[in-house]
Parts: C-alpha cells; sequence; structure tokens
C-alpha cells in the first residue's frame, strides 16, 4: 500500500491512521499515513483548518508546504523518520 501523501510504499510500523476532519470535531473517515506524512499535517495545518478546508487528501496535496514536504521526503527511505519543528505560526494557533 502506498502512502496517499507522499506516494512510498508503507510498512505495518511506520504509519499510523490519519482523520480526515479531526476526531474531537465528530470526524470519522480515515486514512493511512507515514508517519513522518502524518505528523507534518498536524504541524502545519490547525484542526480548524483541517475541519474547514484541508478535508481531503486533494485539497492538503494542493498546500505550498506540503508540495515541498514532499519533494523532500519522496527521496528518503520508507522508514525515515524526523521529528518536525514547529513553525512560529503553528505555535500561535495550537490552543485554537
Amino acid at each position: 500500500m502506498k502512502c496517499p501523501i507522499c506516494k512510498r510504499e508503507m510498512t505495518d510500523e511506520g504509519s499510523n491512521t490519519h482523520h480526515l476532519i479531526p476526531l474531537t470535531l465528530k470526524g470519522k473517515e480515515t486514512i493511512t499515513l507515514h508517519i513522518i506524512c502524518h505528523d507534518k499535517l498536524h504541524h502545519t495545518f490547525s484542526e480548524r483548518e483541517m475541519y474547514s478546508y484541508y478535508n481531503t487528501v486533494e485539497r492538503i496535496l494542493k498546500h505550498q508546504e506540503i508540495k515541498k514536504f514532499i519533494k523532500w521526503v519522496s527521496k528518503k527511505d520508507i522508514n525515515f523518520y524526523s521529528k518536525h519543528k514547529d513553525t512560529k505560526k503553528r505555535k500561535g494557533r495550537r490552543s485554537r
């Protein structure tokens, strides 16, 4: 199976589930992603942004920061993982 974000092959230990609409906002639909791709989504978008707009793979893939991330991660091994640093913009939105 391939990750719907980066299109790389996935392994069971390197993947987890993402709610397209956050679970805290009553989301039910899920997709399976690489852990690093999942983390990137949560470091790029607030839950409100995911709820109101970035709730489909197609919309997520159009975001400029995600495009840059995909270009970078596509060259990595399928089990590669690195923690993301919060951007100043994201840190300010964390509790909203």
